[in-house]
């Protein structure tokens, strides 16, 4: 039985819906521009991988998208609700029940253990299930090391708990931002992989910044950030 069985999947839809996005910083030269009316959408199932050089505006996006910052216009759906006008309260719920977020550095709490990791924002949302966590935790290779610490691990495990981790909540859009940046190609390429194999089994959609035309090349769909302005194949 694969893991999409245990998990109820709805027919492709828009997840994430963003029109006429725009932001810009204010800075001692003046206001930098970094957003230009920027427009995407993804459905589930999707995996899209968002390209540009350092500095073009691909975390400021993923930082927008997953309400850590706010826009200067613009509109933003996460599987239809309109995500700007949220009160903060009700942004931090939707961050702990309908996003997941893999980070360059993976974030792990030194003080939990593997298992307490990958359960740790389940339990925040109130959502644990632990027939699925532990089909997760079988599926991304941690079963035997379940009991360690994140610093008794090695960078590609350490990884592979964070993908656990925001995969546990049932995200139904994940964001991650050069998630294998700190890997070496062969670790790195192998943790995309699974990661891929699980976006699709599960239904959710993925985002994913990234400035290696390579690895972008491995998801579905391609966009590029360039000067504020975003561009889709």
């Amino acid at each position: 039985m694969t893991i999409a069985h245990t998990l109820k999947i709805e027919e492709d839809r828009d997840i994430l819906r963003i029109q006429g996005l725009t932001k810009s910083y204010e800075t001692p030269q003046g206001s930098l521009l970094v957003l230009n009316e920027v427009n995407l959408s993804i459905t589930t199932y999707t995996s899209l991988a968002l390209m540009g050089e350092s500095g073009s505006g691909k975390s400021t996006l993923l930082h927008l998208i997953g309400t850590m910052d706010d826009a200067d216009a613009g509109s933003i759906l996460i599987d239809g609700v309109e995500i700007t006008q949220l009160k903060e309260s009700e942004k931090a719920a939707l961050r702990r029940n309908k996003i997941g977020f893999v980070f360059q550095q993976f974030n792990l709490i030194a003080s939990l253990t593997v298992a307490e990791n990958l359960a740790f924002q389940a339990r925040l949302a109130d959502c644990l299930d632990e027939i699925w966590l532990a089909q997760l935790t079988h599926r991304l290779g941690l079963s035997q090391i379940t009991s360690r610490y994140p610093e008794q691990l090695s960078g590609g495990q350490q990884q592979r708990v964070a993908i656990g981790r925001a995969l546990a909540v049932k995200p139904r859009l994940l964001l991650a931002d050069e998630p294998t940046g700190n890997l070496d190609e062969k670790t790195g390429d192998g943790v995309l992989a699974l990661t891929l194999e699980l976006v699709e089994e599960t239904g959710c959609a993925f985002l994913m910044a990234t400035h290696s035309a390579r690895l972008a090349e491995r998801l579905q769909r391609q966009c590029r950030l360039e000067t504020g302005a975003l561009t889709c194949s």
